[in-house]
């Protein structure tokens, strides 16, 4: 069975503070993010490019259906720089953690890291550099 779609077309990445969260994935990826309010549930869209490859997304803040973890998926993040190196080195000004740092996976895959965000969430960057 062939199947042409990636297996995520979207994720939420929960939080307690929006305005926090906002300055500190602002500052880490450089994105300009869109902030949307939908009832009870306050949403900020990461940059969307529905035509190319990848999952879009949202950070999300209504504590009583999304609490931030450090326990949850595993959202990995390409970075806009095409070296994770330029993005980790702003982790820790933004507020956040480096958990791993950029580590080879293997030369076909390239480079990772995991850093905690400002609410407490795991997050991995990914680049080929």
């Amino acid at each position: 069975m062939s199947n042409a779609l990636n297996p995520v077309g979207w994720f939420k990445i929960a939080v307690s503070d929006m305005d926090r969260a906002i300055r500190f994935y602002s500052a880490v990826f450089g994105y300009s993010m869109e902030r949307h309010k939908m009832d009870v549930i306050d949403m900020v869209w990461f940059p969307m490019h529905p035509e190319s490859p990848g999952a879009m997304g949202a950070l999300v803040c209504n504590r009583e259906f999304y609490r931030p973890s450090v326990d949850g998926a595993l959202v990995y993040f390409n970075v806009p720089s095409g070296d994770l190196s330029n993005e980790l080195g702003k982790v820790e000004k933004a507020g956040g953690k480096v958990l791993i740092p950029k580590t080879l996976i293997s030369e076909q895959y390239g480079h990772m890291a995991v850093c905690l965000d400002t609410e407490g969430n795991r997050i991995a960057l990914h680049s080929m550099q």
